[in-house]
């Protein structure tokens, strides 16, 4: 029966004796697993801060009415035509409104279905931004500014400005960053908007939109529903987008093709709408993930060779271990107990120097113009990459142990001591 009392005792005693050796055999796990975890937390972090400026503002179903052209054509309407190749040219939109048709119906019954977290109205159109003799054009967006904030972190987007005042100032708006730059306005100041029919509305600016997209920041701005459908004339109905959040995400591609079939509306889902995002952000993170196991696999080298040269430096332990009667197992185990402890102290002390590393990244400034409401770089702290951090300090150590304690195992104290 192994005696594990003495078999650590004498683990612990071989580690202090030649603590120099030791000390650098835990501290090449040390490192390795506190370079992993400063780094995956740093790149997961900022891939998240990159996926939640375009997440984060693209709902998980956007409904529209999209102007097309007539699927039948009056050729197609004379049966003497059916087997003749008919060819038009110039083909024309049909005549249709940008609204959707009983909008509001259409939003009670969607918040009625069970995977539906919130389906919230908007109403887009395009105008001039007018400053004397300048014009600009750009798209005018009508939001109920505090359900935005609630499912799509539009708060975030805002400088100088609080979400609420879009509602309680009258004709407010929020102003593209871009658009207020060129401009020169700043909140509290006053901008002429002009609409496509020609009709001018002056209106304050109660606050500025930044989403670090310049092309969006350079033409978009922000107002009340109610502001948008006073400016153009239209009655509380007129809707011209819906934006559906869903408890899960992975239904949205089932409720679009549902949607378009039901309702005969254009439905674009998130998958859709960001394929190509999504492929950068799986490249990013499969990137991250390769140099992070790239990085614990030269870590567990490391530790071997650090274990293999110290079993080397024990032969002459090895030899009177076995000649007072310790068995090959127990020399074995008395190696890999040695080994598993310097994967737990080096571990531990990894996660420590890893996450005191997160938290002095995290708290450098990261001012950039492009991303107003980031000031500091971004660090990802999931309690898994720390699970797996310390799991893969004892599985490699028990590893890199196991191979030089076998070669231990089976060696024959006579030849050691012949050898000296």
């Amino acid at each position: 029966m192994t005696n594990w009392k003495l078999i650590l005792s004498i683990a612990r005693t071989h580690l202090l004796t030649k603590f120099r050796q030791t000390a650098i055999a835990a501290l090449g796990v040390t490192f390795g697993i506190g370079s992993y975890i400063t780094l995956v937390g740093f790149m997961t972090g900022l891939n998240q801060m990159l996926d939640s400026l375009i997440l984060n503002q693209t709902p998980h179903v956007h409904i529209f009415n999209e102007i097309e052209p007539s699927e039948e054509q009056p050729a197609d309407l004379y049966t003497e035509f059916e087997n003749s190749l008919i060819m038009i040219h110039s083909v024309k939109p049909k005549q249709s409104q940008k609204k959707i048709h009983n909008a509001l119906a259409l939003i009670d019954h969607l918040e009625k279905d069970r995977n539906v977290l919130a389906a919230i109205p908007q109403v887009k159109t395009q105008i001039f931004y007018i400053s004397g003799s300048i014009e600009l054009g750009g798209n005018l967006t009508g939001i109920n500014a505090m359900q935005e904030v609630s499912y799509f972190n539009f708060g975030d987007y805002l400088i100088e400005s609080e979400p609420e005042s879009l509602e309680n100032i009258d004709n407010a708006i929020f102003l593209g960053a871009g658009v207020a730059k060129k401009l020169s306005l700043s909140p509290g100041d006053r901008v002429q908007i002009s609409t496509v029919k020609g009709n001018s509305f002056p209106l304050k600016v109660a606050g500025i939109f930044q989403s670090g997209i310049a092309d969006l920041d350079n033409i978009q701005s922000f107002a009340s529903i109610k502001t948008v459908q006073r400016i153009l004339g239209e009655p509380e109905n007129y809707i011209t987008d819906i934006n559906i959040k869903l408890k899960d995400i992975e239904q949205a591609p089932a409720l679009a093709n549902k949607i378009k079939k039901q309702f005969d509306l254009q439905a674009i889902d998130i998958n859709t709408a960001n394929a190509q995002f999504e492929t950068g952000s799986t490249i990013r993170n499969l990137i991250t993930y390769a140099v992070s196991i790239t990085l614990l696999i030269v870590a567990g080298f490391g530790i071997y060779n650090i274990l293999n040269m110290l079993i080397y430096e024990k032969m002459n332990d090895i030899a009177i271990l076995k000649a007072t009667g310790f068995s090959g197992t127990d020399v074995q185990f008395i190696f890999m107990s040695q080994a598993m402890i310097i994967g737990f102290v080096g571990g531990v002390l990894g996660l420590v120097i890893g996450y005191l590393l997160s938290v002095v990244i995290d708290r450098v400034p990261f001012e950039t113009e492009a991303l107003p409401t980031v000031s500091t770089y971004p660090i990802n702290y999931d309690p898994w990459f720390y699970v797996i951090g310390i799991g893969f300090a004892l599985i490699s150590t028990f590893l890199a142990g196991y191979l030089p304690s076998r070669k231990a195992k089976n060696i024959d104290p006579v030849d050691i001591i012949r050898g000296q």
